[in-house]
């Protein structure tokens, strides 16, 4: 959850400052060289995406992910040859990985660091056993998905402007930061979350309706005239409405292939991660009809327990250990006081609060609830956007990785807002990941004070950049209920 707290150990109290402005030449140390180099690639990325946007500049697609590629290749070498390495990527991503190569289980071998399906661990298993140092190779997974992002932003956003927001992706500074110099597993938990958009969505226009007011209208018709009972068995009777959708359409086997394949690219996204769960509400209203939905569902749950139950074959879990990973991946400690609201309680320190996690909890189901029926007849894809930044607003428990979660989707589809969230979450996680990790233990302290309880400056700009002015798509629906391959003529709006 938390990106750094020191160089090795909290309470080594034979650590020095790493960042000494200069020598008695005056020449920056290579600690510094670094933080100067970083900052000043991440500052012309923003200026560049920035006037990309005024200039509405549409490089070919290949520009812009050898752009990507580039800045991603420079921040992943300058970051495995710094003398500081995030904690969480030595002490806990580091034992996963080696667990693999050693043939244990990766998350009781890591004495719960790692509390994630296996997944990420294979691939960091891989690497290490092909030779690949750890500073790189931890790095290196993180790094190709985020490549790999470049071009299915572009997917994501369609239109004439796609190669545009592909370009602004592959210079977002968040991006970077996590990928690049954290090693956080964002990027591959994204890489699979907006591939199973991309299929869900299919061809054809990139606008899509979310849920259309012709079934709700239909059934308050059928209530006003018929009442409850019958109104019932008209939806789901024989031949009632359920019925109806739920027979194979014209379509049915290429619908339902589009819907497994999307679900086995959600079912990785959540292998990766389990927050992608948020993501699961857009991508189902992106499929084109009820048994599209129900079998990207079905895919989408199968994955992970396929990983869960061959834990024996391919990570030497024995089947007695198989419920304490479980008991082991569910456990999550109630530790706030890292960003938004909860610092304000904790002095800004970190702390374990079962109080404050149990409320931001509940506002968190509260708000997303309330997101998606506010955005349920929008484009799914606001719809999770929406998601998205209202639990950034109101979660008690956050690492500066987690703000990742919107940038592709609000990138892609951008509000009135966008750029000063972004901007603004990207300054507040740099002075994070390049500034404060300069110091010591005592004065990283004193600095994170002030700095987790700066972040609540950001919610207000989080709220702002939500789809406000998008709740309703225009975009006319693509089937009928029954699954149908017509194109209905009636506006979601209707």
């Amino acid at each position: 959850m938390f990106f750094c707290v020191t160089n090795r150990h909290v309470g080594d109290k034979n650590w020095k400052p790493r960042w000494q402005h200069s020598d008695e030449y005056g020449r920056l140390d290579p600690a510094m060289e670094y933080a100067v180099l970083t900052g000043t690639i991440l500052v012309a990325g923003v200026l560049l995406a920035l006037i990309a946007q005024w200039r509405d500049w549409r490089p070919p697609l290949y520009v812009a992910v050898l752009v990507g590629i580039a800045v991603r290749v420079l921040l992943l070498f300058t970051a495995a040859d710094d003398a500081w390495q995030p904690v969480d990527y030595m002490e806990s991503f580091q034992p996963a990985g080696q667990a693999v190569l050693n043939g244990q289980d990766p998350v009781l071998a890591s004495e719960g660091g790692w509390h994630f399906l296996p997944t990420i661990p294979y691939a960091y298993g891989i690497l290490l056993w092909l030779g690949i140092p750890w500073v790189y190779a931890g790095r290196l997974v993180t790094v190709i998905a985020d490549i790999v992002l470049v071009p299915l932003v572009a997917k994501l956003a369609g239109g004439p402007k796609a190669s545009l927001r592909a370009l602004q992706y592959a210079l977002n500074p968040l991006a970077l930061l996590v990928a690049c110099i954290h090693g956080q597993v964002e990027p591959v938990a994204l890489v699979f979350g907006v591939a199973a958009f991309v299929v869900a969505r299919g061809p054809g226009s990139p606008e899509r309706p979310g849920v259309t007011t012709r079934v709700v209208a239909k059934t308050r018709r059928g209530l006003q005239a018929y009442g409850w009972q019958a109104s019932v068995r008209r939806v789901i009777g024989s031949g009632g409405m359920l019925h109806r959708a739920l027979k194979p359409g014209p379509d049915d086997r290429a619908d339902l292939k589009r819907g497994l394949l999307a679900g086995l690219l959600m079912g990785l996204a959540l292998c990766a991660k389990s927050w992608p769960i948020w993501l699961i509400p857009g991508f189902l209203l992106l499929l084109p009809n009820l048994r599209s939905r129900i079998a990207g569902l079905f895919m989408t749950g199968a994955v992970p327990l396929f990983f869960l139950v061959t834990l024996p074959v391919f990570a030497g879990t024995s089947l007695q250990q198989i419920p304490q990973v479980i008991k082991t991946i569910q456990d999550i400690r109630p530790i706030v006081g890292e960003w938004g609201w909860t610092p304000h309680f904790t002095g800004g320190n970190w702390e374990l609060r079962a109080d404050l996690a149990g409320i931001g909890t509940n506002l968190i189901y509260v708000c997303v609830v309330a997101a998606i029926l506010i955005w349920r007849r929008a484009d799914p894809i606001d719809m999770t956007t929406a998601i998205l930044l209202i639990f950034m607003v109101v979660t008690p428990r956050l690492g500066a990785q987690y703000l990742m979660w919107f940038m592709p989707f609000l990138i892609a589809r951008p509000t009135k807002f966008a750029w000063p969230a972004i901007i603004g979450v990207s300054l507040w996680s740099a002075y994070g990941y390049i500034y404060m990790t300069q110091f010591d233990v005592n004065t990283w302290w004193y600095l994170h004070a002030d700095w987790s309880r700066a972040s609540i400056v950001l919610l207000p700009v989080l709220l702002a950049a939500m789809p406000w002015g998008r709740t309703v798509s225009t975009a006319p629906p693509l089937a009928t209920l029954s699954g149908a391959a017509k194109k209905a003529p009636v506006s979601s709006a209707a």
